[in-house]
């Protein structure tokens, strides 16, 4: 598979090993639809697309881990595909940009069935259908150390329509789309054994990057700064205060919950702020806008039929604070996700 230079040099199991690194490439491929974008796709040594006129590149990667981004006795095959691409098109959505190409690398353990990869690509395939996006290459290996997944995701916009971090002004609203908390709730009932509804189940293993709310609100002008919400509404606001020069304050009791995520801390002494907070893996939208635009915002994504929600104020002073409906300072016990602690 162009792109897909691949290079099993050991069998992932008898059947790829029966199959080989081209059987496989051609497997991988087989549901691949072509794009109007892509002049040469799978099958030479480098992919060739076109830009759109006047528009410029976006490009963002992720990498997932087994057992550090997911475990295969938690996450099925199809919704892991989906996560898997899903992720990389919430960046670029985050910029305002359109997604449009995608490189797909495996590193593959030889415990994984050929099956396990079929409905793997069948979801990864359906989200980047989902999306407009068509996959162009990638690479294959073997791995020793469990599946691991790296995704490439290239878009484009106008240059004048491409949201940055580093915009945010002081007395701008925080906005933020949809709910938070609810993957990190799934994920925490999921450690302990606990029985996890549906709703939160869902969050978790198959997100929805909010690409349409991300383009009506850049093609309005109406945002200063965004950023998607990965590792929790507390350190991904953080990233957008730091390169903007400015601070926040963020009100807990304006924090979009679900009724899912309610229901699960309903016995519970206090709100699990936490979660919602710093939990991570919402892939919802966090953004700033002038508070003149209030109403512009609220007709902008209710036509995409995306909820917001305003959950504080930038502020000059450095530093991002949450406080409690009193307006008494909130402690979070941590950030939000990091990779080296």
């Amino acid at each position: 598979m162009h792109g897909i230079d691949s290079t099993v040099t050991h069998s992932s199991s008898s059947a790829l090993a029966d199959l080989g690194e081209f059987g496989l490439i051609s497997r991988i491929t087989a549901g691949v639809r072509t794009h109007e974008s892509v002049i040469t796709g799978i099958g030479d040594d480098a992919a060739v697309t076109a830009l759109s006129a006047g528009m410029q590149l976006l490009t963002s990667t992720d990498m997932l881990l087994e057992d550090v981004h997911f475990r295969r006795v938690w996450h099925d095959p199809y919704r892991l595909g989906r996560k898997s691409l899903a992720v990389s098109i919430s960046d670029i959505a985050a910029m305002g940009g359109s997604p449009r190409w995608a490189l797909l690398s495996l590193a593959i353990p030889s415990d994984l069935p050929l099956e396990f990869i079929d409905n793997f690509m069948r979801g990864f395939l359906t989200m980047a259908s989902e999306n407009r996006v068509a996959l162009i290459g990638g690479d294959t290996c073997s791995s020793r150390i469990g599946l691991t997944i790296s995704v490439t995701v290239m878009g484009e916009q106008f240059p004048d329509r491409i949201v940055r971090r580093a915009g945010a002004l002081p007395d701008d609203d925080i906005w933020v789309t949809g709910t938070v908390g609810d993957a990190a709730l799934g994920l925490r009932l999921l450690e302990r054994g606990e029985t996890v509804s549906d709703e939160l189940l869902s969050r978790l293993l198959d997100p929805n990057p909010q690409v349409s709310a991300a383009l009506a609100l850049a093609e309005a002008g109406l945002v200063t700064s965004m950023i998607d919400v990965s590792d929790g509404v507390l350190a991904d606001y953080g990233h957008i205060a730091e390169q903007s020069g400015v601070g926040g304050c963020l009100r807990l009791d304006a924090l979009p919950l679900s009724a899912a995520f309610r229901r699960h801390t309903a016995a519970l002494p206090a709100v699990p702020y936490q979660l919602a907070l710093s939990g991570g893996e919402d892939y919802e939208l966090c953004f700033t806008a002038p508070r003149s635009d209030r109403e512009k915002i609220g007709d902008c994504v209710k036509k995409c039929g995306i909820a917001v929600t305003r959950i504080g104020i930038v502020t000059s002073s450095p530093g991002v604070t949450a406080v409690t409906t009193d307006g008494t300072p909130y402690s979070a016990q941590t950030k939000g996700f990091n990779h080296f602690t």
